[in-house]
Order: structure tokens, then sequence, then C-alpha cells
């Protein structure tokens, strides 16, 4: 009988399951957030989840977009976000495929920090795991210019 590792805690030992992997990044993402986020809360929380060269990468025409690289680059990421986002809820979160690359559709639900403007948009992200940690996350946005629209302040 195998024994599933912790949610909050990747295994090093043996390849642990990409939806625990997943499922245990998102609760500490939530969590941090809730303990303020990118300059008051830890990024500790969320360390152990990415590779230390771990490469995000945003679509460049986002607020946030470009490319994110190893744990500093995650946090200047969670910086940018919280920049443009005052709420950045992920309301339904589906697991469309699982393995070593795993497809994740989510449902956001987000108001734009400097507009105040809500938008509800589906992302669908592909996300790399090896040896238990993420090494790799590419979001895909079905309308990356309404997310820019919504979070640019009206021409003066």
């Amino acid at each position: 009988m195998t024994n599933s590792p912790s949610p909050r805690t990747p295994a090093t030992t043996r390849t642990p399951d990409p939806t625990a992997v997943l499922t245990g990044m998102y609760a500490a993402e939530a969590e941090y957030l809730a303990a303020g986020g990118p300059g008051e809360a830890s990024f500790d929380l969320l360390a152990p989840y990415f590779s230390p060269d771990v490469v995000l990468r945003q679509a460049d025409s986002l607020p946030y977009g470009g490319t994110w690289r190893g744990h500093a680059g995650m946090e200047r990421f969670f910086l940018a976000m919280s920049r443009t986002w005052a709420a950045f809820d992920m309301r339904e979160q589906e697991f469309l495929a699982t393995g070593a690359i795993t497809v994740v559709r989510t449902q956001v639900h987000a108001v734009a920090r400097t507009t105040g403007r809500e938008l509800a948009f589906p992302i669908l992200q592909t996300i790399t795991i090896a040896q238990g940690r993420i090494t790799e996350v590419h979001p895909f946005y079905w309308d990356t210019g309404a997310v820019a629209a919504a979070c640019a302040p009206p021409p003066a």
C-alpha cells in the first residue's frame, strides 16, 4: 500500500501525485494571501512547492506579464499580482490531465485594484511537476485584452 503525501508537505523521496502537489500549493497560496501576501507574509509557505529554478511564463500583454524565474521571481510575481488585483478568487478548479504535465482549468473572479472593475474569466494552466515540485507554469487566459482593460485606469 502506498501512502499519499500530505497536501501541505511535498514528498522528496518518492514521486507524489501531481494533484496532491497542486492541491497543497493552492492551499499554501490561499494561506499566504490570507496572511497578507507579498511584503507581509513569508514566501516560505509556498517555497516547498516550487523548484528553485521554477519558470512561470505569463502573457506579455498582462499587467504582470513576462517570464518569472526561481523563488525570487515567484516572490516578485506575487507582488505584481497583488498590485494588480484587490481580489483574485479561484472559484472552480478542474484537473483535466494529471501527470508530469498537469492541465488545470480554473474559473476566476477578480477585482482590479486601480479601477475596482470586476471580471470573471477562465484560465487554463499547464504545470510541469518533477520530483514533487513545480518546475514550470504556463497559464493561458481566454482574453488577455479584457484583463488588461479591466486593470487599466481610464485615460486622463
